[in-house]
Order: structure tokens, then sequence, then C-alpha cells
């Protein structure tokens, strides 16, 4: 039975071929199945990395394009804050000067200044804001100038603070007088104006040591600015002043021996206190911000490298005349500095006068509400003097010589145009600190105004009429504009009766209230600054008119006052825009744009924001490139510590 339940031999052999068979198909499939995965597998990954080729192309132009647009962004806009210092490298070096040969005049000799036939001689008395912004906004081929001056470079000023406690380095503020004089191709003598001779147009200068030399000049531009005046206070040499370079070196020499003077064990406790009592004489902006930079020197350096028990000790005070300090800016920018000043544990000692500066103490009388005045003596290891200023040697000199026309004790009297008045042909010219705008008096002229707005037979003023009074006033009164608009928007309230109509008695207060708005300018870089803008492209526009308008050039040759008539007719008045008023207060910063318009801030951004405005108003690429570096150093590594 079993033997039959088996298959035979040939059964087995044709079963066997059969499985092999079947499997020889099954493998067959198997392997054009993988293939066909296989192709399937490649075609699918080769898209991902063709599409991936594709994309790294395009990331690579669209970077190259991001380079190649960002370079030439930031080319152009180095060429464009340095195009003048890479202009003046084509210019010719200047023609040195020499003296009128066997020629002397009161007793010195004449310099043989280049004069080119057709050109003015251009006479520059200064380095400071003014001077320079004449110089570079001056066509190049207009006068042939020259520039006067003690010291051989331009300074800017509001960042001195800065330099007293090393968070700005010397040479990023200083940019040279010659290097800014290139593109006109001017000469330059380090000398100080001792004299001027008015009627043969020459300044007396004296140079290094008791040399002196008449300089003659065709147009005189003053920008000698001004000194500290002292308000009656003695001891003065006892203080520092913060106008120079050499100021803020020696302030920060100061600074620096009173600190290693503290920390030696064999100074008296008392010595050290008053060695690390630090006093700023007057609240100003320059005063604020002093009192600023030495609260980041200690906070921020001087920590880590002294005892606490040395810092502890450190006492900054200000010392103020007036009810507040920064009382010229907006009464919630003083209040704002108070604050931070009394948050850094710094002393305001506000209504006090300072009295008297010993070699170790301060006395000061402090007057109080009720009109009773009290003395005071504090130690004082340190004492700046920031307050008003005066008249420099040869703004009084000036002054003298025009007894008639100038009465101003602190400043030179200029016109509209920025011409010194009772100079007859208007040739001197004065700006800066050592100068005051004297606007017109409309109340004087109020009956010429007066019939000149309303129509004969009538003996008030419309809405219409003075609307058109308006527009013509601020075209004749330039300076006046603001405040002629703001009479228009405030009609109704100087119309006391109400019936839409001004009377004379109403104009009266209204031009008033005009003139008591056109105050002087004040003591400010930018005021300076944009006078020296308007008197640059001012003495362009007259080079051009008398080289190309014939018929002009004979109306001002035929008399000093012909002259003057014709440049002021050529010439717009000067119009002053202010654009805000800086003070940096110790990790916080304040502005103020007028009219109530006030920013302030305690933070990192109130801080980088002020730093920035200073920046973009540097007067060449260097310093601004010198200025980013010194930012960056003094953020990475802190500022120097050291004396030298």
């Amino acid at each position: 039975m079993l033997r039959r339940s088996l298959p035979t031999q040939p059964s087995l052999l044709l079963a066997r071929r059969s499985l092999l068979r079947s499997n020889a198909l099954l493998g067959r499939a198997q392997a054009l199945h993988q293939r066909r995965d296989g192709t399937a597998a490649m075609a699918t990954q080769a898209e991902p990395e063709a599409a991936s080729g594709r994309g790294g192309r395009r990331g690579f132009t669209r970077t190259l394009a991001y380079w190649t647009v960002g370079t030439g962004t930031l080319s152009t806009l180095l060429y464009y804050m340095g195009k003048d210092e890479i202009e003046a490298l084509d210019k010719e070096p200047p023609v040195g000067l020499t003296l009128v040969p066997n020629t002397l005049y009161k007793g010195h000799p004449i310099v043989e200044s280049p004069h080119t036939e057709g050109r003015e001689r251009l006479v520059v008395l200064g380095s400071g804001w003014g001077a320079v912004s004449t110089l570079k906004a001056l066509e190049c081929d207009a006068y042939d100038v020259m520039v006067i001056s003690p010291d051989n470079y331009f300074i800017f000023t509001p960042l001195l603070p800065s330099v007293t406690v090393g968070t700005v380095e010397f040479r990023s503020v200083l940019e040279a007088i010659r290097r800014i004089i290139k593109r006109t191709r001017g000469s330059y003598i380090e000398a100080a104006a001792v004299d001027i001779d008015l009627d043969c147009k020459m300044v007396l200068v004296r140079q290094t040591g008791e040399e002196m030399a008449w300089v003659p000049y065709d147009r005189l531009v003053v920008g000698v600015g001004a000194q500290s005046i002292t308000h009656g206070a003695t001891g003065l040499e006892f203080c520092h002043k913060l106008k120079t370079i050499n100021d803020a070196r020696s302030i920060r020499q100061h600074i620096m021996a009173n600190f290693e003077k503290a920390v030696r064990p064999t100074t008296p406790l008392e010595e050290k206190q008053r060695l690390l009592t630090f006093v700023v004489c007057g609240g100003g902006p320059t005063g604020c911000e002093f009192a600023a930079e030495l609260y980041d020197f200690l906070t921020e350096d001087l920590k880590h490298y002294f005892p606490k028990a040395v810092q502890q000790m450190v006492r900054v005070v200000i010392v103020q005349s007036q009810d507040h300090i920064l009382n010229m800016m907006d009464s919630v920018i003083s209040e704002f500095a108070e604050r931070e000043f009394a948050r850094h544990n710094m002393t305001v000692i506000t209504n006090s006068r300072v009295q008297s500066i010993g070699e170790t103490t301060l006395r000061y009388s402090t007057k109080h509400p009720d009109g009773s005045v009290t003395q005071h003596e504090i130690p004082q290891g340190f004492v700046l003097w920031s307050t008003g200023l005066s008249l420099a040697p040869f703004t009084k000199l000036l002054c003298e010589r025009l007894p008639g026309a100038q009465k101003n004790r602190h400043a030179i009297t200029v016109d509209e145009h920025l011409r010194v008045k009772g100079v007859a042909d208007g040739s001197v010219y004065a700006l800066g600190d050592c100068a005051t705008v004297e606007y017109p008096h409309l109340l004087g002229s109020i009956t010429e105004l007066f019939d000149s707005a309303h129509h004969a037979g009538s003996t008030e003023i419309t809405r219409a009429e003075f609307r058109v009074f308006v527009k013509e006033a601020a075209a004749k009164y330039p300076c006046a504009a603001n405040h002629l608009f703001t009479l228009e928007r405030d009609f109704d309230s100087f119309d006391t009766n109400g019936n839409g109509r001004i009377s004379i008695d109403e104009f009266e207060h209204m031009l008033e209230y005009v003139d008591s708005k056109l105050t002087a300018l004040p003591a400010l870089a930018q005021v300076a600054s944009q006078e020296g803008v308007y008197l640059g492209h001012g003495l362009s526009r007259l080079a051009a008119i008398y080289a190309g308008d014939e018929d002009a050039r004979m109306r001002a040759e035929a008399s000093p006052e012909a002259r003057r008539d014709v440049e002021a007719s050529a010439i717009a008045p000067f119009m002053y825009h202010h654009r805000g008023t800086l003070a940096y207060l110790g990790r916080a910063a304040a502005a103020d744009f007028g009219d109530g318009r006030a920013l302030r801030g305690s933070n990192l951004a109130a801080k980088y924001l002020w730093r920035s405005v200073y920046w973009s108003q540097q007067v060449s690429l260097r310093t601004r490139l010198l200025l980013a570096m010194d930012w960056l150093k003094e953020l990475l590594f802190g500022r120097d510590i050291s004396k030298f």
C-alpha cells in the first residue's frame, strides 16, 4: 500500500523540472520588479539633486547680487561722506606766503598773500564751527582764501566731555584746517589777530613769539569765538575750562591723578574725600554732559580697578545759578535731568552762585525764596568752570573801533546778512559765539505796516487783508515769518472786541508779541554752523554775480552804501532753523525741538541715538571712522584708565 502511494521515478523528474521552471520564472519576475523599482528610485533621487543644483546656482547668484548692491551702496555712501577729501587730492598745494619787500605799515611788515586776477581776498579769522562751515560751503574758485587761527585744527566741541574720560580719543574730534581748505587751495597762518585797520582793510596778526605782520583783505570773516565769563568770582586759576583739546587733556590727567592719590595708604581719610569731590560750576549742556560722562567713567570702568571704599567716597556736585539745570531747554527735560542725576547720587545745587575758588575749597552763596542769602563752603579736588560767554580780546577791540554801532557788551552786533554793523561797505562779517544778530523791531514801523495792511478809507484791518499782510511781511522779514504766521492762526485771540477786524491798538499788541519772540540766538554749535553755511553760499553767489554781471559790479563800485544795497538785494536774509538741542545725561539722553516738543529716554537706545546724531555731523569721513572705532573699542574693552 505504501509503495503504491509513492510516485514513480519519471514522475519525480517531471515534478522537479516543473518546480525549477516555476522558481526561474519567479526569479525573473522578481528581478524585473527590482530593476523597475531601482529605476524609479534613481529617478526620484535624481530629481532633488537636480533641483538642489538649480537652487544652489540661484542662491549663489542672489548672494552675488546682494553683495554687489551692498558694496556699491557702501562705496557711494563713503564717497559722498568723504568727497571733499577725495576731490581735494587732485588740487595743487597752496602757494607759499612772502612779505612785501622793503615795506612797513605802522612798524610791521605786510604779508604778500596770493591774489588771482578777478578774485577778492577772503580772510577768515578762527577755526571753529562758523569759520569751518563757511569754508566748506564756499565754492572752490570763488576767492583767494586765507585762514588765520592760533589752532591749526577744527575741534568737534560737543564731544569734548567724552574726550575728558577717554570715551573718545583726542585725534577723533580733530580735523586739520589745512585738510579743510585744501579744496579751495587756501593758505593758513598759525597766528592770532590782535588789531585791525578798517580803513586800509588790514588785520594785524601775532605769530609764534612776538612776530607780528599785517594781512590785507577784501572781505573779512570774524569767527574767533568767545571766552568764559567770570561773574565776579575769584580764584579761577584753580579751575578747569572745557573749550580746547588741551583743556580736555589736562582734565583727564587731573581725574586720574586724584584717584591714584586717593588709593595711597598714606593719604588721610579727609584728604581722600576732598580729592574725590568733583564740582561743576554751571548747569548748561557742557557741565551736565561732563558730569554724565564722569558718572559713566566711574560706574563702567573705574569700579573694576579701584577699591570699593574709594568708589563710595566719590561725590559729583553741580552748582547752578538758576532754579533748574539745562534751563535753556524745556522744563520737562530740566526736571528729567535732575531726576536722573539724583538717581545717580549726584548733587545738584540750584539758585546758587560761586563766590570764590581756593586750592582746596569752593565758596558759594544760595538765595532762598524768602530773599535771604546763605554762604557755604565745600572741599573740592576738581572744579570745572562752565558758565556764560564774554567778548574775546579781538572781538572787544573790534567793537571799540566802531563805538557808534557796537553797543552790545557780550558780542559783535551784525545785521540780518551777518555783516558787522558800522562797517560802511559791509566787507566785514561775524558769526558764531562772537556775534549776535540784530533783528528789526516791527513795532518801530507800526504806522508804515498798518497803512500797508488796510485799504484807504478804512481804519481797521479785515481778516482777508491781514492774511495778505502776513504773506508780504513774512517775505520782507524772514526772521519773523514763523511768528507772523502764528498771528494769522491766533487772529481771534488778538481781536479783543470780536468784530472780525484789527484796530491800531490791537495791531500794536500783535507787533509787540512778534518783537518779544525775536530774541538773541543761543550760543550753540548748530547756530554757528548754519550761519557758516549761509555765509559760504552767500559769498559764492556774490563772487558769481560780480564775475558775470558788469552792471552790478559798476553799481557796487559807486559808493560803499551802494555796495551794501547791491549785495543785500542779491542775498536773502539769514534765517535760523532750530533742529533741536541734545543733552547726554549718563546712560540717558534728551532732545528739545522747541514749541514744547521734547524727547527723553533712560536706556542704551537713547545713548546711541545721541551718538548717531553727532556722528552724522562730523566734518570728514576720517573723523567718522575714528569715532566709530573709538565707540567700538570702548564697548569691547572699556575706557583707558592710564594717566599720560
